[in-house]
């Protein structure tokens, strides 16, 4: 026997790295994105405890412009909202990923149970 795991397998192992790989892509994914609701919400209530009045600056690539105090605060919940659904988005894929891990996971210890040992 040449001790090599037969292609079904290879294939398992193959696919158990890929999920795995998927997995920690999500999970820096998912920090990115907490990163940015968490200064979104900083910056909405630094805002939202400036006076009606308050000359206001929105950054806009490498400069900042005047901006309305009111639009800012709308555009910064719009942000803020769609930040916590992409979240949501990516907590559901990550969930996923971990079911499909974990099944595959046993799928591979039935298998590797059946393996017959190397040098038989």
């Amino acid at each position: 026997m040449s001790g090599q795991l037969p292609p079904q397998i290879q294939n398992q192992l193959a696919q158990l790295q890929q999920l795995q790989q998927q997995g920690q892509a999500l999970v820096n994914q998912k920090n990115q994105i907490e990163v940015l609701k968490k200064e979104t919400e900083s910056a909405l209530k630094e805002l939202d405890g400036a006076s009606e009045d308050a000359v206001v600056y929105k950054n806009v690539g490498e400069i900042f412009l005047k901006a309305e105090r009111a639009t800012l605060l709308e555009d910064l919940k719009e942000r803020k909202d769609l930040l916590e659904l992409r979240l949501t988005t990516v907590a559901k894929q990550e969930e996923r990923i971990q079911g499909r891990f974990a099944q595959l996971q046993e799928q591979l210890k039935e298998a590797l149970g059946q393996v017959p040992p190397k040098g038989g």
